[in-house]
């Protein structure tokens, strides 16, 4: 089975390919440069599901199966932002430091100085889209809950990790190792529904 993971970023592609691997002996995942896909994908949806279905479209326009993902976080006392920006918050609220990981960061913050302990609660969220050659496609979604710091702990992980407390684990996912992080994470828990969506359609559950 080959699969056309809608992305450059070959760290994701090598993940998906292991986490596929324990389900589906004959999987092979390509990346849009494996397939001769340029430039970028315009992502102009209004939620998680709909950007990942964007990429995913795009992906199997090359007849294999194509598949596309989309996460960030959703803190509840901002409505649900940084949401679908959460790669590009500071530049969202026109941050006047740098608009990276340590921006987006400070920006995060600067919005929740006011909000009491108590109520600086969200989820980060991973959407995966499936599109087949044949029209027929699905999506799932994974989150994780737990609370925003008002300070980092931790050195590990990326983007919102060293703010965003996990109440299971006693840390943030910036503390914990990589397993530990997998087990709970939005996006390990989006690629466990989609393996088992996938398994099903090929199936033809």
């Amino acid at each position: 089975m080959k699969i056309v993971l809608a992305s450059r970023n070959r760290k994701k592609i090598e993940e998906l390919r292991t986490l596929l691997a324990q389900s589906f002996a004959d999987i092979e995942i390509l990346s849009l440069d494996d397939v001769g896909i340029l430039g970028e994908i315009e992502e102009d949806g209004t939620t998680f599901e709909e950007n990942a279905l964007i990429k995913a479209r795009v992906a199997a326009k090359t007849g294999y199966i194509g598949v596309g993902d989309d996460s960030g976080l959703s803190v509840d006392a901002l409505g649900g932002e940084p949401g679908i920006y959460s790669a590009r918050y500071a530049a969202r609220c026109q941050f006047a430091g740098d608009h990276d990981d340590e921006g987006n960061n400070q920006a995060l913050l600067k919005n929740l100085e006011n909000v009491p302990d108590e109520k600086r609660t969200g989820a980060y969220v991973c959407a995966i889209a499936c599109v087949f050659p044949d029209g027929r496609e699905f999506t799932v979604r994974g989150e994780s809950r737990g609370r925003i710091l008002r300070e980092y702990h931790g050195t590990g992980g990326f983007g919102y990790d060293p703010l965003f407390y996990f109440d299971e684990y006693g840390k943030t996912f910036a503390e914990v190792t990589p397993e530990e992080k997998h087990r709970v994470s939005h996006r390990g828990l989006a690629i466990a529904a989609f393996a088992e969506k996938l398994r099903s359609m090929e199936n033809g559950i």
